[in-house]
């Protein structure tokens, strides 16, 4: 065969080294040899040796996406092979969380991620059930994560002096030693309609960096 479509930007080579790579910005791939795990429903195709399980949460874990609508269902990945994940086309990245870190990301945001990472989900300090009642999942370890945005990220530096405000919709997550409370502000739109609605941003402060993704909405839907 030939043509474009069989040229080698997108014939996938058999991978240099276990674990997560970047196969293109819409896919990661992960060469398995033992045990890894995947957001459920991510794997878009695999090959060699492997098996599939859902891995429960703990009744904690459930609890809390009951009541929030949003958690982090997970699938263990085992054996020997290669397996490739993506969702809905959003644009992939990695994330090295290093030995004594933690990274707090929106479990909406997870793809896949090292059998040697542990993660709890917890309540965003500051949030509360009344203010929204934000759960996210908190990453420690040593190892990759695998995210997933809506379009490219923006990386924003947050320092003692510059504190950050994100539309809590639109945050995929933040460094460690970020200490996070809600700000409410009037909306612009409310302004605009001459009303006095409230808005609420997430502040971040201290010294990291938080993720954003650049729309609240996913621009395919948004073109419906």
């Amino acid at each position: 065969m030939k043509g474009d479509l069989f040229s080698s930007q997108h014939v996938v080579q058999p991978a240099v080294e276990p674990g997560m790579s970047v196969e293109n910005a819409k896919c990661l791939k992960y060469a398995v040899n033992g045990e890894m795990y995947a957001r459920q429903g991510a794997m878009v195709a695999y090959r060699g040796s492997l098996k599939f399980e859902r891995k429960g949460q703990g009744v904690g874990g459930m609890l809390k996406r009951a009541v929030t609508g949003e958690g982090l269902p997970l699938m263990a990945v085992r054996g020997q092979g290669e397996a490739w994940f993506a969702h809905e086309a959003q644009n992939c990245f990695i994330v090295e969380v290093e030995a004594g870190d933690r990274f707090t990301v929106n479990g909406r945001n997870v793809l896949c991620f090292d059998a040697s990472l542990s993660y709890e989900i917890k309540t965003v300090k500051g949030s509360g059930i009344a203010g929204g009642g934000l759960f996210n999942s908190v990453f420690s370890g040593q190892g990759r994560l695998g995210l997933v945005c809506e379009g490219n990220p923006l990386v924003i530096p947050v320092s003692a002096q510059a504190p950050v405000y994100v539309d809590t919709d639109a945050v995929v997550g933040w460094t460690a030693h970020l200490e996070t409370s809600l700000h409410r502000s009037q909306s612009i739109g409310s302004m605009l309609r001459g009303g006095s609605g409230e808005a609420v941003q997430l502040m971040l402060q201290g010294e990291g960096f938080v993720v954003v993704r650049p729309s609240e909405v996913t621009p395919q839907k948004d073109q419906h």
